[in-house]
């Protein structure tokens, strides 16, 4: 009986195994030779799970353009019958699972085409699927290989449609052929216009809080992230550049650098050229390499030629022709290499895996925050998504490194303690530590991304296990119910992105909202300045003025306190000149050409999915004069203004502002005002103090030393101490200290006629991240956000940008208070 039962499971396996059809075969075209839509690629992946019993597929999310996002896990079918109790031992040797376990499967993770653009992986993916099922399979004895084999499937059809639409038949290998030259914004990003590469640690979007998810349930021991760079580029893998973080294990270094002579063995044998050790460094901890690095993976990127704009065939700069198939083969051929030296190397794997989990090492054992309640727990979300876990602490004093320079302890009692005494305590340390050590200035991204900083907390970093067995006191059960007695109005304090979403909220139920310019004190509290002042009042006319309050403070956990007088302790009442109306402005903002994609998608995504207020977006290729008299705000994302903002269209943006129109600037944007008529701006002008015949003829910094030598002029994502003046509407919600993220050198002077809401005062204080000594010298005495008022209007400079990969949180409400409380005075424009 026992036979008849394996022969029945051997010709069933063999017939699935006769209906498994090539990736061509499905298709009907060979890989490499058209870009297959993901909805084909789905379809491929549906096929071979459906027949093969070495693959299962599932769905784990979708985009917000309703794509589903799905993985493959591919290996043999003994393992794939005992898959859970593969994946939980896995997390048991973490000590993420109780229990004891010594697994000795190598877990590998390929994921594919995090930018859209960077099509050949996708392709690749198939290939490597069906080639891992039909040839590799003794690898599959040892090894779980997960596949995702599209990231960012909204990018991926934005640039393979528009390709497939453009192209020629055949298709055109000249570099100046429009197939060649993707139009705005191009399809590296995801719907919002965000680099989904640099959104692992931030998951600020969608596909990245579902692909965390799934991640977190597997912690794989080996991640490759397969990316495409220009056409003339060879392929690059590891191991990768210098800076590594400090918590990089010599273990993780050294896989490196085996992984990276097992490819070489195959690069050299087919005369294919490659590079590694330039560039692609692991230190910002928000990628596809450096995070999966973060939790205990070989995390590596590979990088082939081509990128959005080979096509399927484009003639590089060196004469030979790049194909996509070229493309496919190459990452095709890293991707087996990859699972064959992890297959190699199971039990080994394991073994430094769990090694990695051991943070005894680590000199500080507690970070410890305390601040707004909103800003905690925003925090806290990020950590619960990343499963990193945390407790508050119920009394007592902490002290050690204070972020915030003060000497002396904190008062630990309901602070949040986040401990590096648990398995994921090398992520905590990354993400929480004030300043990265940095060996290598040279770096591929930003230098400085502290989450106390970014959220606006005051943190103490201890050497010591803080207790935290209290309960979160932020968390707010808010269940008010409408006044029956006298009622004057609601106040309702401004310190959040909750506030401002509230805010919005009511804006858009037409009821009528004030903030004070000043301190406000009614019926015995006091309420800072930009507090919301919501009046019966203003409001008298609707009927349902405190059912719509009450249910929507509810909503987003508001506090209502009831005024039952508008007669305030201070002179400042609810009719005073300084309680002033928020108008329920029209908002449009610049997109397209010139426009930065980036910074725009930012912009887009906060309006949108943050604050949920409306915003039109208008192409630069249609804005007119006209346009202007339809809207009350204009927002210029970080950009390049200069073809449009001609001294023509400044006459009438400057005649706008004028009427009452408000220009929100951010970042490049700036760079059209400096020096022009009626705009307040301009650039700080450097040290002049060398006299001029004393300085040197010409640069006598040698060939190699060049790159080396332009570093002190760079600011690669450095935080700032900056000064506020929190008596203007700008700045209203935050003291007189706030911390910026600069990702540049871009100085300039402080505004003589206008509003210097936040700057630099002196020297420029870097607390954390890489700044070279001239582009920081550059920084004294420097604007970083002000307002200058032009007739009624008024034009906002934002020199920093504030929603820079919308995970600098504390910095997102300049915006909002930008857009309705600076210079609200003027009445919505007719």
């Amino acid at each position: 009986m026992k036979n008849i039962f394996a022969l029945i499971l051997f010709i069933s396996s063999s017939i699935a195994i006769a209906q498994l059809q090539s990736p061509a075969e499905f298709l009907g075209y060979e890989i490499g030779t058209e870009f297959s839509r993901h909805a084909d690629v789905v379809r491929y992946f549906e096929h071979v799970a459906a027949n093969s019993n070495m693959v299962t597929y599932q769905t784990y999310g979708k985009t917000y353009e309703r794509r589903p996002l799905t993985y493959a896990v591919i290996s043999s079918p003994k393992n794939l019958a005992n898959i859970e109790q593969i994946r939980t031992d896995n997390l048991k040797q973490t000590g993420i699972l109780s229990g004891n376990a010594t697994p000795e499967i190598a877990i590998v993770w390929l994921s594919y085409n995090v930018h859209g653009n960077e099509a050949s992986s996708t392709e690749a993916s198939m290939l490597t699927l069906y080639k891992l099922i039909t040839e590799k399979q003794a690898w599959l004895e040892n090894t779980v290989v997960i596949i995702d084999p599209c990231i960012n499937p909204d990018g991926r059809d934005r640039y393979a449609n528009w390709y497939n639409q453009v192209k020629a038949t055949p298709y055109n290998p000249v570099q100046l052929a429009t197939e060649h030259n993707e139009p705005w914004p191009g399809g590296r990003p995801n719907h919002y216009l965000f680099d989904l590469n640099r959104d692992w640690a931030w998951a600020s979007q969608v596909e990245s809080q579902q692909r965390i998810k799934i991640y977190n349930q597997w912690l794989p021991h080996v991640h490759v992230d397969f990316h495409e760079q220009g056409i003339n580029e060879p392929y690059y893998f590891a191991p990768a550049a210098e800076p590594y973080h400090e918590i990089i294990s010599s273990w993780q270094r050294d896989f490196q650098t085996q992984i990276g002579k097992n490819h070489a063995k195959y690069f050299d044998k087919e005369g294919w050229l490659f590079f590694t050790r330039q560039f692609f460094d692991l230190l910002y901890p928000s990628y596809g390499d450096t995070y999966p690095t973060y939790m205990g993976s070989i995390g590596m990127t590979y990088e082939q030629a081509g990128h959005g704009r080979a096509g399927l065939g484009i003639y590089t700069d060196e004469g030979y022709e790049l194909t996509l198939v070229d493309r496919v083969a190459h990452h095709t051929t890293t991707g087996l290499s990859t699972v064959e030296i992890s297959s190699m190397n199971a039990k080994k794997l394991n073994t430094e895996f769990k090694k990695f989990f051991d943070n005894s090492a680590l000199k500080y054992k507690s970070y410890v925050l305390k601040g707004d309640a909103d800003k905690i727990n925003a925090l806290t979300q990020l950590l619960d998504l990343h499963e990193i876990k945390y407790g508050f602490a119920t009394g007592g004093s902490v002290s050690g490194l204070n972020y915030q320079g003060n000497k002396g302890s904190m008062n630990a009692a309901g602070a949040l303690v986040v401990s590096t005494n648990q398995p994921k305590g090398k992520m905590v340390k990354v993400l929480f530590e004030q300043d990265a050590k940095l060996d290598e200035p040279l770096t591929y991204d930003i230098t400085a991304w502290s989450l106390p900083y970014a959220y606006g907390l005051d943190a103490v970093a201890s050497t010591s296990l803080v207790a935290a067995n209290g309960t979160n006191p932020n968390l707010k059960v808010i269940n008010q119910v409408a006044p029956a007695s006298a009622l004057a109005g609601y106040i309702v304090e401004w310190n959040s992105l909750q506030d401002a979403a509230f805010l919005a909220d009511l804006l858009q139920q037409d009821i009528k909202v004030r903030f004070s310019e000043k301190d406000l004190s009614i019926q015995g509290q006091k309420f800072s300045k930009g507090s919301l002042v919501i009046t019966k009042s203003d409001n008298r006319t609707n009927e349902k003025f405190t059912e719509i309050v009450t249910k929507t403070a509810n909503k987003h956990h508001r506090n209502l306190n009831v005024a039952t007088t508008s007669f305030s302790d201070n002179g400042t009442d609810f009719g005073s000149t300084d309680v002033k109306i928020i108008n329920k402005n029209r908002i449009a903002m610049l997109k397209g050409s010139g426009v930065s994609s980036l910074s725009y998608g930012a912009l887009w995504h906060f309006m949108e999915q943050q604050l949920k207020y409306p915003v039109t977006s208008i192409d630069t290729d249609d804005f007119s004069v006209e346009a202007l008299s339809k809207i009350d705000v204009l927002v210029l994302p970080s950009g390049w203004y200069n073809r449009f903002l001609n001294d023509s269209t400044l006459g009438d943006l400057k005649a706008w502002i004028q009427k009452g129109g408000k220009v929100i600037a951010i970042d490049n944007a700036l760079k059209s005002f400096v020096d022009k008529d009626g705009f307040d701006l301009k650039k700080n002008a450097k040290d002049e103090a060398e006299k001029e015949e004393d300085k040197p003829k010409g640069n006598l910094t040698p060939y190699d030393q060049r790159e080396r030598a332009s570093v002190t002029n760079f600011i690669t994502g450095s935080i700032y101490k900056v000064k506020l003046d929190p008596s203007h509407p700008m700045a209203f919600g935050y003291g007189d200290t706030y911390y910026s993220l600069k990702l540049g050198n871009d100085s300039y002077q402080f505004l003589e006629n206008g509003y210097n809401v936040g700057y630099i005062d002196g020297d420029a204080v870097s607390v954390s991240g890489f700044s070279g000594n001239d582009a920081k010298a550059g920084l004294k005495n420097s604007l970083v956000f002000g307002e200058s008022q032009l007739g009624s209007g008024s034009i906002v400079y934002l020199v920093d940008d504030v929603m820079f990969r919308s995970f600098w949180e504390n910095g997102k409400l300049f915006f909002v208070n930008s857009l309705f409380m600076v210079n609200s005075n003027v009445w919505v424009l007719d």
